[in-house]
């Protein structure tokens, strides 16, 4: 079975996703949050997942950031739709950093780099890898 995590932003959720064999994360998409529960419903009717990772935002002194408030209203419309799916949050700090780095490194052009879908989404990526590598721990 799959997990997906989600990079949540209040214009923009990068998506990742495991392969069945939770081996690789690869991204998904970026969904509108308006559209988020009509995608995981579709995304859901044709693949098995076991659990959603949702990046918890916080300040570098551990402390919830400012969009700490969206993020818990994000994860309360996945409980109240998605019921069987537990819900893990797991510390999102540098991935977007990251993902803009990963994005720098790979030789893309200055307008794929600014591409803020494609940021979100390797944002997700990263933090479903950095899942994957607790459980190995």
């Amino acid at each position: 079975m799959r997990i997906i995590a989600f990079d949540y932003g209040t214009k923009r959720i990068g998506i990742a996703v495991t392969d069945p064999m939770r081996i690789i994360a690869t991204g998904l998409d970026t969904v509108h949050p308006k559209d988020i529960v009509e995608y995981l419903k579709k995304y859901l009717s044709t693949e098995q997942v076991e659990r959603f990772v949702v990046g918890e935002p916080k300040q570098m002194d551990n402390t919830p950031s400012q969009s700490a408030i969206h993020v818990k209203g994000f994860v309360n419309l996945l409980k109240k739709n998605f019921p069987g799916i537990p819900i893990e949050m797991l510390d999102e700090r540098f991935t977007s950093k990251m993902a803009s780095a990963a994005i720098a490194q790979s030789g893309m052009n200055k307008k794929a780099r600014q591409n803020k879908d494609l940021v979100d989404t390797i944002s997700a990526v990263i933090l479903l890898q950095s899942w994957l590598e607790s459980l190995n721990r």
